[in-house]
């Protein structure tokens, strides 16, 4: 795992660069979310990983699959990564390029977990909140997890807020233990 980011890095940052110089970084997240998932694909890893065809042949089978998806600017990043040998690494160069566009729009997307569901009224707070905290545009993902007690595990990248309150009784518990 931690090869395939190493080698996704400096392909992501080509990418995005390229993308940002041609006003196309949303077009081109779409299209590398697009090719990253055909890589993820169970039959597509098969071919890629199959040692008796060619890079190029290879290169092919995902063009073939992203025909009339991607543009022609795309069609050649494609086509560097299979002669480089470096298709499987494309579901990391999406996931390095996201994060390399979410830096540039600061935005942070936050994951939010709640005993119940949120209504509009508390989401748009915690909203307004969370974008002070963070300084940056925030996009709330919300999940529902009914074993919580009461409150809410907030996670935004490598931050976690727990203000639910199993986590405040396990802090109680382990303040009374010291």
């Amino acid at each position: 795992m931690a090869e395939l980011t190493t080698i996704a890095r400096p392909y992501a940052k080509a990418a995005f660069e390229y993308a940002l110089g041609a006003q196309d970084v949303s077009e081109w997240a779409s299209m590398l979310d697009f090719v990253a998932q055909a890589v993820s694909n169970d039959d597509v890893a098969t071919i890629i990983s199959n040692p008796s065809l060619s890079a190029e042949q290879k290169g092919e089978v995902l063009l073939k699959i992203s025909e009339g998806q991607i543009t022609d600017k795309v069609e050649n990043f494609i086509k560097l990564l299979a002669r480089n040998h470096r298709l499987q690494a494309l579901p990391a160069i999406k996931g390095r390029f996201e994060v390399l566009k979410a830096d540039y729009d600061k935005a942070v997307d936050v994951e939010v977990i709640s005993a119940t569901a949120l209504n509009d009224e508390q989401l748009q707070r915690l909203t307004e909140k969370l974008t002070a905290k963070l300084g940056r545009k925030v996009n709330i993902q919300t999940q529902v997890d009914s074993s919580m007690i009461g409150g809410l595990v907030i996670k935004a990248g490598d931050m976690v807020i727990d203000g639910s309150v199993r986590g405040k009784l396990n802090k109680l518990s382990e303040t009374l233990r010291a």
